[in-house]
C-alpha cells in the first residue's frame, strides 16, 4: 500500500494501538495512523491516497468499538484540528467537528443561544454527534444544523445542507466517503438558555451514568416507546460480566471495562444482551455504538 510520506507535516505512524484513542480503552492497531497538522495538510494527504486504500475517520472515539484485529488501511485522527467554535451572529455559530459537545453547550449558553443546554448530555465531539444525530433530553443535533462542511477522500471540501442527508433517530446517511469538518448551528433566541438547567443536566448524568470509567456511552438505541436500559435491567443483566467487560450496575445501557478487557469481551457482552432481551422481551435491540475493524486471528 502506497502511503505518502513526503511533504506532509502531520504525524504518520505505523501499527498504532487504537485503544489509546477510544473511550472504551480497548481495540487493535491501525495499519497506518495519521494526525494532520491542519486542513491544508489533510487535503494534501488525501489527494495522494490511492483510491483502493481504506480510510477510517476517527474523532474522539467515544461511541466506538474497534475489534482486536484492528483496522486495515489508514486511520485519520482529527485530534489536533477542527477545534474552533465561532460566533457568527446572535443566533448562529460555526463549530469544528472536534469540539466537545459540552463545550458547544457552555459557549452557546454564555452567548445566550438556546436551546443549547442539551449538548451537555452528549458525550464526545460535534463530529460524532453529526454522524449519528446524537441527542439528549428530547433534543437532537440535526434540529440545529443549517449547513455542514465535509471533506471527501481526494481532499475536496463541500458545503452541504440537511436535505443532502437522510436523518433519522440516531442514524444519518449521506454522501459516501465524506467526513464532517464543521457545522453551522442555529438557535432560537426565544429559548433563553439556562446555566442552572445545564448544571441540572450535568448532575443528572453524574448521578445516573458511570462517568469516569471506560465506556462508550449508550450501547443501544432506545426502541420505539421503550428504553433499552429498562429492558436490560428487567432482564436481570446489571453487573453481568464477560472477561474484563461488565454491564454497569449504575446504568444498564452502559458497558464498562477494566484493564484486562479486550474488544472481544465487549462484543460478546453486546451479543449476550441482545439475545437475552430478545428471548425475554421479544425486542431486537439495535446498537448505537459503532463496531469496526477485524476480529483477531487465532493462530
Amino acid at each position: 500500500m502506497l502511503v505518502p510520506t513526503d511533504s506532509i507535516r502531520g504525524e504518520l505512524i505505523f501499527s498504532e494501538p487504537l485503544k489509546k484513542y477510544t473511550s472504551l480503552r480497548v481495540g487493535g492497531e491501525a495499519e497506518y495512523f495519521f494526525k494532520p497538522a491542519d486542513i491544508i495538510d489533510l487535503k494534501f494527504f488525501l489527494s495522494k491516497i490511492e483510491s483502493d486504500v481504506p480510510i477510517f475517520w476517527l474523532g474522539r472515539g467515544s461511541n466506538l468499538l474497534v475489534r482486536d484485529g484492528g483496522i486495515k488501511g489508514i486511520v485519520i485522527s482529527t485530534s489536533k484540528i477542527l477545534k474552533e467554535i465561532i460566533k457568527i451572529n446572535d443566533n448562529q455559530v460555526e463549530v469544528g467537528a472536534n469540539v466537545p459537545c459540552t463545550t458547544v453547550a457552555r459557549k452557546c449558553i454564555r452567548w445566550n443561544m438556546g436551546p443549547s443546554e442539551f449538548f451537555s448530555g452528549i458525550p464526545g465531539s460535534l463530529g460524532g454527534a453529526l454522524a449519528m444525530n446524537a441527542g439528549a433530553y428530547g433534543y437532537e443535533t440535526w434540529e440545529r444544523v443549517t449547513t455542514v462542511r465535509t471533506i471527501d477522500r481526494i481532499g475536496n471540501i463541500h458545503e452541504r445542507n440537511p436535505k443532502d442527508y437522510l436523518i433519522e433517530y440516531r442514524q444519518v446517511k449521506g454522501p459516501t466517503d465524506e467526513w464532517f469538518l464543521s457545522a453551522k448551528l442555529r438557535f432560537d433566541s426565544k429559548d433563553t438558555p439556562s446555566i442552572e438547567k445545564q448544571k441540572e443536566m450535568l448532575m443528572h448524568r453524574k448521578n445516573s451514568q458511570p462517568l469516569g470509567l471506560p465506556s462508550c456511552g449508550s450501547v443501544f438505541r432506545n426502541p420505539p416507546n421503550n428504553f433499552a436500559a429498562k429492558l436490560i435491567e428487567e432482564s436481570n443483566l446489571k453487573g453481568y460480566r464477560i472477561g474484563g467487560a461488565e454491564i454497569s450496575k449504575k446504568h444498564a445501557n452502559f458497558i464498562i471495562t477494566d484493564h484486562t478487557a479486550i474488544s472481544n469481551d465487549v462484543e460478546q457482552l453486546i451479543n449476550h444482551i441482545r439475545a437475552t432481551v430478545k428471548k425475554i422481551h421479544n425486542v431486537d435491540l439495535q446498537c448505537e455504538v459503532k463496531i469496526v475493524g477485524d476480529h483477531k486471528k487465532i493462530i
